[in-house]
C-alpha cells in the first residue's frame, strides 16, 4: 500500500487547516442573561495518548440535552492522528451521545477491517478517507486515538 494513498487530500487539508483545533468556550461563556432557564452546557474533557509514537490530544465536547453542540481538541501528533481528530470532531457535532458512540464503533471496526460494507461506511463521511490505514498496522493507533478517547468519554458520561 503506497503511503500517498493514506496522505490524501482530505487528510492533508484537515491536518494543515483543522477547523476544530482550539479550546472550547466554557459553559458560562455560552449562556445569556436573556434565558436564565436555558439548559446548562456540559463540557467534557478527556486526554488521549498513544505512547508508542507520542501522539496526544485533549478532546473537549460541549453537550446540551444529550446532543453534542461543539467539539474541539488540542495536542500534537502525526498528520494521521491530527486529521482523524479534526474529521471526527466535524462528524459528531449535532449528534446525540448514542449516535456518536455508534459512529466511533463503526470507525474502529472499519480500521480493524471488521466492517467493509460501503453503505454502512457512508455514515462516516470524510472519515472513510482513513480506511486504508487498516493496511498499515503501525498507523492504526494514530488513526483511532481520538475515536477511542471520545468513545471512553461518552461511555463514562452515560454511566453517571
Amino acid at each position: 500500500m503506497a503511503l500517498n494513498n493514506i496522505y490524501n487530500d482530505i487528510l492533508m487539508e484537515h491536518n494543515m487547516h483543522p477547523d476544530h483545533k482550539h479550546k472550547l468556550l466554557q459553559a458560562s461563556d455560552h449562556k445569556t442573561a436573556i434565558n436564565p432557564k436555558c439548559e446548562a452546557d456540559e463540557i467534557l474533557v478527556k486526554k488521549g495518548l498513544n505512547p508508542s509514537c507520542g501522539d496526544e490530544i485533549v478532546l473537549e465536547i460541549n453537550v446540551v440535552n444529550d446532543i453534542i453542540k461543539d467539539a474541539a481538541f488540542n495536542g500534537q501528533g502525526c498528520a494521521i492522528s491530527q486529521a482523524s481528530t479534526d474529521i471526527m470532531a466535524d462528524l459528531i457535532i449535532g449528534k446525540s451521545i448514542d449516535e456518536a458512540i455508534k459512529l466511533t464503533d463503526l470507525f474502529i471496526d472499519m480500521i480493524r477491517g471488521e466492517e467493509t460494507d460501503p453503505k454502512k461506511l457512508e455514515e462516516l463521511d470524510e472519515a472513510m478517507a482513513l480506511k486504508d490505514v487498516s493496511h498499515m498496522p503501525a498507523r492504526v493507533k494514530c488513526a483511532v486515538l481520538a475515536w477511542h478517547t471520545l468513545n471512553e468519554m461518552l461511555k463514562e458520561k452515560k454511566q453517571k
